[in-house]
């Protein structure tokens, strides 16, 4: 199966600081970036009545976004987090025509949406890597550094003066969930 090795940093709030959204993305200007797109992504993730994904440390989502008028749909499967400097996990990840569909066979054969939520990402390649800066409601702004192995994702990591933002090695649906039970939620779709 493909793995898929990632750092995940949170950025902090301070208009021009360190860690913020817009000094990022010119730092990955400068540095030789290219900017990719900016995308609106809806994440919906799937489990059984008996938390099969949860429990397992796995997850099963569906991602959807629009290019032009164009709906694309991606399922992904993530295993469970292995052990490494970076997050690391297995991926197995297809496009489908129709999201609407894709829902509705997982319906069938048991798994209901559990939780869901858009966020605003912008993507960069730099080095070999993909840098994503997102936008998330409840949680705040994060930058996902994707890369074929840890030492060129450490190398991107200080090319963008983010060598001592700690990892965090959770992935964003369960960030939400932790958020959401802390704030008293019920609602399990969160929308920008």
């Amino acid at each position: 199966m493909p793995t898929e090795i990632e750092a995940k940093l949170k950025l902090a709030r301070r208009p021009g600081g360190v860690g913020s959204p817009a000094k990022i993305a010119r730092k990955l200007k400068a540095a030789g970036g290219k900017f990719l797109c900016q995308q609106l992504q809806t994440d919906a993730y799937f489990d059984d009545g008996k938390a099969t994904m949860r429990k397992a440390d796995s997850a099963l989502r569906i991602r959807c976004w629009f290019v032009g008028r164009r709906q694309r749909a991606v399922i992904t499967f993530k295993g469970p987090k292995q052990k490494g400097r970076f997050k690391r996990r297995e991926e197995v990840q297809f496009e489908v025509d129709n999201a609407a569909s894709a829902e509705a066979l997982l319906a069938a054969i048991g798994y209901k949406k559990t939780l869901a939520f858009q966020k605003k990402r912008r993507i960069w390649r730099l080095d070999d890597c993909e840098v994503a800066i997102d936008e998330l409601p409840l949680l705040g702004d994060f930058v996902e550094i994707e890369g074929p192995y840890e030492r060129k994702i450490a190398a991107v990591q200080k090319k963008l003066g983010l060598e001592d933002f700690p990892h965090i090695p959770d992935s964003y649906a369960s960030l939400m969930e932790r958020k959401l039970r802390k704030l008293g939620r019920k609602r399990r779709e969160i929308f920008l």
